[in-house]
């Protein structure tokens, strides 16, 4: 008999399970109908029965990078550029920064002894007799004043002014290869450059206008007439910081620098003398100024003596050696018609200025 779910006449013949024994060996696994490979025969290739059902394409030959690597590349490079382009321009100075710098103004005057110049062979018995017997030698007579912040600049902002000031002081009255080589870039990598063209006309064209005397910028020896008889050079002197406006600092250095002089080409045991410049510098600070540690000099004021009046102090000094005089007293003459010059000017060197050997 049959099973409560079969029929009354037994399995039909060629229903499932009918002849389930004689058609196992052919039933598959659903894991083999997956992986089964179904190709289809063109009519030309079941013609030929045994040709391959279908054509394998050869692989796509790559040259170089894709496409979008290529523009991911470009956009990178494009991106760069920008970006070290707009870093040169600086596109976001202030107005301050802007606006052009005033041309410096200087004033450059000769004192003249009223005797000989005394000297000596011993340079710190020279120094000792003087007046600058107690400045310091060299940079360490141009020390920084105590500072602190104003309304709108940091104590950072207001160190750096005086730092940069400080280096121009040093650089220009204290470098001896300004002092005597003849070189300008130790000061004009500090001046502002808004004023580098007035800087260079007045080494190019040096003129006796208030505007364009080397002396102005920098003290420079004549030195087919005189050399350094010590390196050691004596200065003192002032610095101070103060806030002009609220985008501009204003730094005032006034110092005075005593060098000991000999002929040129003079042998050790010829009379040195003193020479005394004393400079007062009036310095201006924009925010990009205290960036770039560069500054823009309004002022310039200088004295410098034993000299004589009627030498031209414009391009170069030549001091008054030991034992020597003053030719005149007068200064140059001063024509009134003329606009384009500075008035001359000239002083006396008091006495008491002079060491006494």
């Amino acid at each position: 008999m049959g099973g409560p779910s079969d029929p009354p006449e037994g399995t039909p013949e060629g229903a499932p399970g009918g002849g389930e024994d004689e058609y196992r060996s052919v039933v598959f696994d659903e894991s083999f109908v997956r992986a089964a490979r179904l190709q289809e025969y063109s009519a030309q290739e079941r013609i030929t029965d045994h040709a391959p059902a279908v054509r394998r394409r050869p692989p796509r030959r790559r040259s170089g990078l894709s496409r979008q690597a290529l523009v991911l590349v470009l956009l990178i490079a494009v991106a760069f550029g920008t970006a070290v382009y707009m870093g040169v321009r600086h596109p976001y100075r202030t107005p301050v920064a802007d606006a052009p710098a005033e041309p410096l103004r200087m004033t450059v005057v000769p004192l003249a002894p009223k005797g000989e110049v005394p000297g000596t062979a011993d340079v710190e018995r020279l120094y000792a007799s003087s007046p600058a017997a107690q400045f310091r030698a060299g940079a360490e007579g141009v020390p920084l004043p105590a500072s602190r912040h104003t309304a709108h600049f940091s104590d950072d902002q207001v160190v750096a002014a005086l730092l940069t000031a400080k280096d121009y002081v040093v650089r220009s009255s204290l470098d001896p290869g300004v002092l005597t080589g003849g070189e300008t870039r130790p000061v004009r990598v500090l001046v502002d450059p808004g004023q580098l063209e007035q800087f260079d006309r007045s080494f190019d064209r040096p003129a006796d206008d208030g505007r364009h005397a080397p002396t102005g910028w920098l003290v420079r020896f004549d030195t087919s007439h005189v050399e350094l008889a010590d390196d050691g050079i004596r200065a003192h002197g002032t610095m101070q910081a103060a806030e002009a406006d609220s985008g501009t600092l204003e730094v005032t250095t006034d110092h005075t620098f005593v060098y000991a002089l000999r002929p040129a080409d003079a042998d050790g045991n010829a009379e040195a003398s003193l020479f005394t410049v004393r400079r007062a510098l009036q310095f201006r600070f924009d925010h990009d100024d205290l960036r770039l540690h560069q500054a823009e000099l309004v002022t310039a004021r200088v004295q410098a003596g034993p000299l004589s009046c009627a030498q031209d102090t414009t391009a170069r000094l030549r001091p008054l050696l030991a034992g020597q005089k003053a030719e005149r007293n007068e200064p140059a003459g001063t024509d009134p018609y003329t606009t384009d010059t500075a008035p001359a000017l000239c002083g006396t060197l008091a006495p008491e200025a002079q060491p006494t050997p």
